[in-house]
């Protein structure tokens, strides 16, 4: 099946409002991100300190969870984006993940399989062992490049290291594009690394501006930053309106769903984050509203729901069903939603 999926008259008015639908078809894609929530296997990977999930560790984690893990796993990439699109999503960032082994059995899951969907990743230095993947169906995104840049702790720490920056490269549509997945420096830490974390991503996407003036990029994680955090805001450059977006900066879509809907990827304490973004250049977005969509460009977004996804009872009904909670096995997915989304390019 050709990876396209068009948008036609009736659905193109109502959806979007597009003044010149009746002439013009949109080819669409989806683009993803998910923490998928400690995605180790059951065995114990040299230097890397995996020992809760080993079947005599804290979590007991055996041969049954990890394949009900899988399962969960699968069941939420492979729904991401089928609410516009029949074939899911072309590109899915996720972070979390141990190794190639978990990842060979997530592509092995049936649905995942039936997809063809196959994975980037490169072995980071985390020392609890996790890192970002990129998961990808080889039909609609043809990768040309794949490198990481390491996380810097600019204080000199070098006790601490944490995940790389994967970039990977390649086109989508017949456009050339740069997916940078990140999971920088969590809460536990002050937020001056994370900041780091956004000086960083941006000299490395100004790198790759410099060195290709076309590339369209896509920075996507888990920030373990909001939006308007300055992280995001004032060193990535991630702003809040399209009009504010300059050359090498960013468009957030997800400010304004944080801080004016009030809706987030996770819960802490009653109130909603939004940690898991996918931020944009300026070169992928409608900045005049003409609507020519003559490149890959944003046409929609938003948080990936469903409601086995979340809790439906008790005192934390409403927010993410996570794996483990409390010491118990929830078989649940994730402490995180997905985010989602959607490019659209004019075909000729």
């Amino acid at each position: 099946m050709k990876h396209t999926f068009f948008l036609f008259v009736a659905a193109l008015l109502l959806c979007s409002g597009l003044a010149d639908a009746q002439s013009r078809k949109l080819m669409v894609h989806a683009v993803g991100f998910y923490n998928l929530e400690n995605l180790f296997d059951t065995c114990h990977d040299a230097h890397k300190n995996d020992y809760d999930f080993l079947p005599d560790g804290s979590y007991h984690w055996d041969g049954q969870k990890y394949s009900n893990k899988l399962a969960n796993m699968a069941r939420v990439l492979c729904d991401m984006g089928t609410d516009k699109l029949p074939y899911g999503a072309s590109i899915i960032g996720v972070s979390e993940v141990e190794n190639d082994k978990a990842l060979d059995d997530l592509m092995a899951v049936p649905c995942m399989k039936q997809r063809g969907y196959k994975y980037v990743h490169l072995e980071g230095p985390d020392k609890r062992g996790v890192d970002c993947a990129l998961i990808y169906n080889p039909k609609a995104f043809h990768i040309e490049k794949v490198f990481h840049r390491l996380y810097v702790f600019e204080n000199g720490d070098t006790a601490r290291q944490t995940r790389p920056f994967l970039c990977v490269q390649g086109r989508l549509a017949g456009d050339k594009l740069t997916v940078v997945v990140c999971h920088w420096p969590s809460r536990a830490s002050e937020g001056v690394f994370r900041d780091a974390g956004g000086r960083q991503v941006r000299a490395l996407t100004d790198s790759i501006r410099q060195a290709d003036p076309g590339q369209r990029i896509m920075v996507m994680g888990d920030m373990n930053d909001d939006p308007d955090n300055t992280s995001m805001a004032k060193y990535l450059g991630a702003k809040r309106k399209m009009k504010e977006v300059g050359d090498g900066d960013f468009y957030n879509p997800w400010w304004d769903v944080l801080r004016k809907k009030g809706q987030g990827t996770l819960s802490f304490q009653g109130g909603w984050n939004l940690f898991d973004q996918i931020v944009l250049s300026r070169n992928m977005l409608d900045t005049d509203g003409t609507k020519q969509y003559d490149g890959l460009t944003l046409y929609d977004y938003k948080i990936f729901r469903r409601d086995y996804l979340l809790q439906q009872e008790g005192k934390y009904k409403g927010t993410p069903k996570r794996t483990h909670a409390g010491g118990v096995w929830l078989n649940g997915f994730s402490d995180h939603l997905p985010t989602v989304t959607y490019l659209v390019k004019a075909t000729k």
